[in-house]
């Protein structure tokens, strides 16, 4: 009979172990280290892209071209970046909201490279540009995946401890 108390204590604990492995291994959260590279990365992309304007010899009219299209970019990636997740974890997307999010990435993504490829600019500064960018977008991206994950998962451990 205490054989089987035993048995029981070890086998409960072995469930519980591997309940939590598996939890840990599903929902990894986020280390401070990530979350703090990928804000580094937004905040270098959009700095860098706003200081290049600030000091360019463009005409004001182009300067704004290149403001707008790294706001339309930003929000676009972060619009399609959450209908995708959705649709990952069956949350009810509309398809005309997904396809617009894809349209307007794709969008921003045409205009940038159709003005670099039509201005005045060094090449030097063209590459500059897209890079620049292409990071605020990466960026943008990540912080909003951190965000949810961390969010998702606070949530789910406030559940399981309520």
């Amino acid at each position: 009979m205490n054989y089987q108390t035993t048995v029981s204590a070890n086998e409960e604990t072995k469930k519980q172990s591997k309940k939590n492995n598996f939890k840990n291994i599903v929902n990894p959260k986020p280390t401070a280290a990530y979350v703090g590279s990928s804000w580094g990365v937004v905040v270098i992309g959009l700095l860098s892209y706003c200081i290049g304007l600030w000091n360019a010899t463009m005409e004001l009219n182009e300067k704004g071209y290149y403001f707008a299209i790294l706001l339309m970019g930003i929000y676009a990636v972060i619009s399609l970046q959450k209908a995708v997740r959705d649709k990952a974890e069956q949350i009810k997307v509309s398809e005309m909201y997904y396809g617009i999010s894809w349209v307007v990435v794709i969008a921003s993504l045409l205009l940038l490279i159709i003005g670099l490829r039509n201005a005045d600019l060094l090449l030097s500064e063209k590459g500059f540009y897209a890079i620049s960018y292409l990071l605020s977008l990466f960026g943008a991206i990540t912080v909003q995946k951190n965000t949810r994950d961390i969010d998702f998962i606070n949530t789910k451990n406030e559940e399981e401890n309520s």
